[in-house]
């Protein structure tokens, strides 16, 4: 199972006081040193976090994956065809949302999209669609001619009940045989955290995870570096060492 770090939320840090510090972009090259395949960057209209620069510097820096994501506007899709990342992700994006809330509505807005990902097509970039885990918008998503899909995995995470649980790890399990079926490249990513990653991981059908927050907030007690690096040994399903770690801390 591969593994893409979000380093979002060390913008968002960085912005909450002004000034330089701390830089994602150094983030990103210690994850780079800890494992991970990839990183992601959300360059959101109102730049609340990562900022223009910031993506640039990221594309000249790092030697892993740079996955952009990003909503389908034309200012952004500008800017990633000039920088041109390793992918694109398409996400949903509302103004007062504290992070992604949901997944795109491919069947709602097929035409446009379909545009969109042809565009993106024709200047070599690779294009992933973040996806609720539902039929109808993974079937619209391979109509559509995107490279893959990412699997919104926020209902698994929030799930309140155990049955709860199992039903929408039921979900996402389903939506990635669907995606392989489709032909079809199938990541998985939205709330996942130390605890709840290992099954999802498990899904023989999901290439790849992409995990942010989660693994910020255990850098503050480890560092960086350890924390991608506990995150990797959960999605390789060395679970009970890691685990066993972060109870005793």
């Amino acid at each position: 199972m591969r593994l893409a770090i979000n380093i979002d939320h060390i913008a968002t840090l960085r912005n909450a006081r002004g000034g330089a510090v701390p830089d994602p972009v150094k983030a990103a090259l210690i994850c780079e040193k800890a494992g991970a395949v990839g990183i992601v960057c959300h360059l959101r209209e109102d730049r609340r976090h990562i900022k223009d620069d910031d993506v640039q510097r990221l594309r000249s820096s790092i030697k892993i994956k740079l996955d952009l994501e990003m909503a389908a506007t034309e200012e952004i899709i500008s800017i990633a065809i000039k920088t041109k990342p390793d992918l694109v992700t398409l996400v949903p994006e509302h103004r007062l949302e504290l992070t992604t809330e949901g997944g795109l509505d491919i069947v709602a807005q097929k035409k446009y999209l379909s545009d969109v990902v042809k565009q993106f097509r024709q200047n070599n970039i690779p294009v992933s669609l973040f996806v609720d885990p539902t039929e109808a918008q993974i079937r619209a998503s391979a109509d559509i001619g995107t490279s893959m899909i990412e699997i919104h995995t926020g209902e698994y995470a929030e799930a309140k009940t155990e049955s709860e649980s199992r039903e929408q790890f039921q979900r996402i399990q389903d939506a990635a045989k669907l995606g392989k079926l489709l032909n079809l490249g199938v990541n998985a990513g939205h709330g996942l955290d130390y605890e709840n990653v290992a099954a999802v991981a498990a899904i023989r059908e999901i290439d790849e995870m992409s995990i942010g927050h989660a693994v910020i907030v255990r850098a503050l007690f480890v560092g960086l570096e350890q924390a991608v690096r506990e995150m990797l040994q959960l999605a390789e399903g060395k679970t009970i060492k890691v685990r066993r770690q972060i109870e005793e801390e």
